[in-house]
Parts: C-alpha cells; structure tokens; sequence
C-alpha cells in the first residue's frame, strides 16, 4: 500500500500530476472533487463558489473536513490498487489526517512553481472563472489557501518538485516518483527534497 499526497498552490502541477498517476493505472481521489460535489449540491456555481464552500466546509466540520471525506474513496481504491494518488491537499491538519491513517505508506509531494508561471497556466486552462468573470483571482486564491495552513503543508512534504521545466520534464519526474514508490514498498521517493 502507498498513498501519494500532493501539495500545491494553485496552478502549480497538481492536475497534471493526476494525469500522470492515471496513465500510468494509479487510482486519484481529488479533493476538489469534494468540494464541487458540495458547491453543486448547494446550488452553487463550482467556476465561481468553490473557494467559499471549501472554506464553509472547514469552519462547518473542522478543518480535516475535506481530508476525512476522502478517506473513505481512497480506502476503496485501494481494495484493489497497490498505490493511490490523493491531489490538492491544502493543510498541514489534512497532512495529519493521512499520515493518521496511512502512517509510513504515506508520501507528500510539494508541487511547486513561481506566481507568474502559475497565472498563466491558470488563464490558458481556462476552468476557473477570474476577477473579470466574478471569480476569484490568483492572489486572492493563494491568500486562502494559505490560510487554511498550505505553507505548513508544503513545509512537511517528503519531496519537492519544481515545475518550471517542460510539461514533458514534469511527467517525467512525477512518473518517477511514481514508479520508485511502487518498486520500493512505499519507502521515500528520491528526488529533490527539502533540508
């Protein structure tokens, strides 16, 4: 068993991270997936309420609220998968959630690029309504998502990523991470890690 979270401010990598783990077999449970499931259940656009009902989830159920209603997912999956990838974690209690519960087959993963690199993939993928659209901006974005704690969770990953090379360079070393996890039964991935 090996669960692989991310960590990543928005439009660092995340997404295509998850690309990478499904092509090569890996189950992904998105934790935005959670949080648009509840925005549309609310009657609310995810375009534009995603970070407002992500908020109201933590300060209605605590802030492990979206960790702990993805635990049930990733357990399914890994009924009939060795390995499972878990995008967007956003805290460092969400960070406390999983280790919990998953102990040393637990690896975090910090995704991480520069604000302007970020902007512009955001714009380019364009699934997220912008200030313009009566969304919410990228500083904006970042400021809430540090405030749910995603500095101390990037501070605990077990291993950094920097995405600012190619897309190709990218998959590359994500699907590395991957494999190696695989082959050597959960053990830390070797790749860039913090000091």
């Amino acid at each position: 068993m090996h669960v692989i979270g991310t960590v990543g401010l928005p439009g660092s990598g995340k997404g295509e991270a998850a690309t990478v783990a499904r092509e090569e077999g890996i189950p992904v449970v998105t934790m935005g997936d959670v949080v648009r499931q509840e925005t549309a259940d609310r009657g609310l656009d995810p375009a534009k309420d995603h970070g407002t009902v992500a908020q109201a989830l933590r300060e209605e159920n605590g802030p492990a609220a979206i960790a702990e209603r993805s635990l049930p997912m990733i357990e399914d999956r890994l009924e009939s998968h060795d390995t499972v990838l878990v995008d967007g974690i956003r805290s460092d209690v969400e960070v406390d959630a999983f280790e919990e519960r998953f102990e040393e087959a637990f690896t975090l993963v910090s995704i991480e690029a520069p604000f302007d690199v970020r902007r512009e993939r955001i714009d380019t993928r364009g699934r997220d309504a912008g200030e313009a659209d009566g969304g919410e901006g990228l500083a904006a974005r970042d400021e809430r998502e540090r405030g749910f704690g995603m500095d101390d969770a990037m501070d605990r990953a077990d291993v950094v990523v920097e995405n600012t090379d190619t897309l190709e360079a990218f998959h590359e070393r994500i699907r590395s991470i991957i494999r190696e996890g695989e082959t050597s039964d959960a053990e830390e991935p070797t790749e860039v890690r913090r000091p």
